[in-house]
């Protein structure tokens, strides 16, 4: 997972346009403004996407999540503690109020709400566990794992070849990163000589800097100028760039660009990149290596995208586009980085 700026909450219901197809375009980026209007109309080419969906942010205590079937001969792959225990303790990332739509607090600054928390309560349904989620820090999720505290982080975890040393994951969304732009801008990003000649804003030390370091060696080296990369200290300073000229673009997370794009109305999506580039990335459940769940928590996702309720829980976030057609077991991912002499 890459680091990126707190969002501040938008009202209870924000209408969303979200991609009904996984396009070249579709992907996120940052924060929201503090109030959204109840319903606010999105141009689908401002999420990137030609076919949309409305889907609804609801931000209650109260959630409506799309529940799954449980499956017991799926259920019975579990190993025979977590059986007898009847709950599956799930760490999440989003201490400090998180960062929506991926795990943030609920209007009543309490429950856990938002796609990760959806994604645990489904994997739970199917297995036939009580799901208990409990919020901490990004840090202290490996730490919770290791000791045994939680059983599972279900966190934006990307799938990287180093933590896959010592964690299993079951992969359930794409790892995608977008350029978000002002309205009208006219750009479009899908390499390396797009971002050519541009500023462009970036968290430093995040997963985002590194690929466009990547894309501005491989522009030195065919002969176009670099991309000039501009930092700021938060959300607040990297939309007044944009939004001010000083900046072309901003590379951040998907999630939480669809959410901005949807709640400032200033912005749009103009193409995306791989959180792993060059190779896709992954994001997926993580579990303590060899403890016996990564399977049957594939299973269980497997099984919810076979019936819908997957769907369901992407599209009602606004994150179709990050859907994956199959969880897998430790796939390949983002290789580690290379040893310096």
């Amino acid at each position: 997972m890459s680091t990126t700026p707190t969002p501040p909450r938008a009202g209870r219901r924000v209408l969303v346009l979200t991609a009904a197809l996984l396009t070249t375009t579709a992907s996120l980026a940052a924060c929201a403004d503090p109030v959204a209007p109840a319903a606010k109309k999105v141009d689908p080419k401002d999420l990137g996407g030609s076919k949309v969906l409305p889907v609804a942010f609801d931000t209650s205590a109260n959630q409506k999540r799309p529940a799954g079937t449980l499956h017991p001969e799926i259920a019975a792959e579990l190993p025979a503690d977590v059986r007898a225990s009847g709950r599956l303790v799930i760490g999440s990332g989003g201490a400090g109020g998180g960062i929506p739509p991926l795990a943030f607090t609920a209007d009543d600054n309490h429950t856990p709400i938002g796609v990760e928390v959806d994604i645990a309560h489904l994997v739970a349904d199917v297995l036939g566990l009580k799901p208990e989620v409990e919020t901490t820090s990004w840090e202290n999720l490996f730490i919770g794992v290791d000791s045994g505290k939680y059983q599972v982080a279900i966190s934006n975890v990307g799938v990287s070849e180093e933590r896959k040393e010592k964690y299993d994951f079951a992969t359930y969304r794409l790892g995608l990163h977008a350029f978000e732009a002002r309205k009208g801008s006219g750009l479009t990003v899908r390499g390396p000589a797009d971002i050519s000649g541009k500023k462009v804003a970036v968290g430093s030390g995040t997963l985002q800097e590194a690929i466009l370091l990547r894309w501005n060696a491989e522009n030195e080296k065919a002969g176009r100028a670099p991309a000039r990369l501009v930092y700021y200290q938060g959300a607040t300073e990297y939309y007044l760039a944009l939004d001010s000229g000083r900046i072309d673009l901003y590379l951040g997370p998907n999630p939480t660009a669809t959410y901005h794009v949807v709640t400032a109305g200033k912005t749009q999506i103009v193409g995306n990149v791989s959180s792993s580039y060059p190779i896709p990335g992954k994001v997926g459940v993580l579990t303590k290596k060899g403890n016996g769940l990564v399977k049957p928590i594939s299973d269980a996702i497997n099984a919810a995208i076979a019936d819908g309720s997957y769907a369901k829980v992407l599209q009602r976030w606004g994150l179709t586009a990050e859907a994956v057609p199959a969880s897998e077991v430790n796939p390949a991912g983002l290789p580690k980085p290379a040893a310096t002499k």
